[in-house]
């Protein structure tokens, strides 16, 4: 398959001619009207250098909020409320966080500079959104994504303490599930997410859905 060069026209390729890894374009920016013409169109960013590179995976990772699975051990925390959970109270401090927090094999990030503009911009558009997770006064754990109509487009968590990313993570769905949202795009595979119950789907099936429910 091609990989496709993306210029200053607003334009993804079909998602079918993807990489079987899933790359299918590279280059183009980071403006409000790409990013939002990606997601509704299942595509996201990720940078490999100085390059954005655009994605559409096949099987695609999601989650459905009825298929939300909470351990025991969780349901104790979130029983006893050992954090204190908030929505869009830290925008940036949980991009930053998610930024620097060191991940196993993984070295460097790909938040660049740009990204944060860029996703916190969607922030003050109303788009981009994050929820929180604090012991006192410290914000020890969060994530963030998009919403768009009945989807959420999860991007990034981060944790300083044990059980603090799935505190916030549990706790933002069952919020989300709550608001009518149907699906959770958690993008690529991650043991920890399926043991919240994520699964993967056909990528076809995957744009059906965001063609209903975004």
């Amino acid at each position: 398959m091609p990989l496709f060069a993306l210029e200053k026209d607003l334009f993804f390729p079909p998602v079918h001619l993807a990489e079987p890894d899933g790359l299918l374009a590279i280059g183009g920016d980071l403006s409000q009207e790409r990013l939002l013409l990606a997601y509704r169109s299942g595509i996201f960013p990720w940078y490999e250098g100085q390059h954005i590179l655009w994605w559409c995976p096949d099987p695609r990772f999601v989650l459905f909020p009825g298929e939300l699975k909470v351990s025991k051990s969780m349901q104790q925390l979130l029983k006893r409320q050992a954090f204190t959970f908030t929505v869009n109270k830290a925008f940036t401090a949980v991009i930053d966080n998610c930024k620097t927090i060191e991940r196993p094999g993984q070295s460097g990030t790909w938040i660049t500079p740009a990204v944060k503009d860029a996703y916190t911009k969607l922030h003050y558009a109303g788009y981009a959104h994050s929820a929180e997770v604090w012991q006192g006064d410290e914000l020890v754990g969060g994530l963030y994504g998009i919403r768009m109509g009945k989807v959420f487009f999860g991007e990034s968590m981060f944790s300083k303490m044990s059980n603090a990313s799935k505190y916030a993570f549990i706790s933002y769905v069952q919020l989300l599930k709550a608001e009518g949202v149907q699906l959770i795009d958690c993008q690529v595979y991650t043991d920890h997410l399926q043991s919240l119950g994520a699964r993967m789907i056909d990528r076809d099936d995957f744009i059906q859905l965001l063609g209903k429910l975004v």
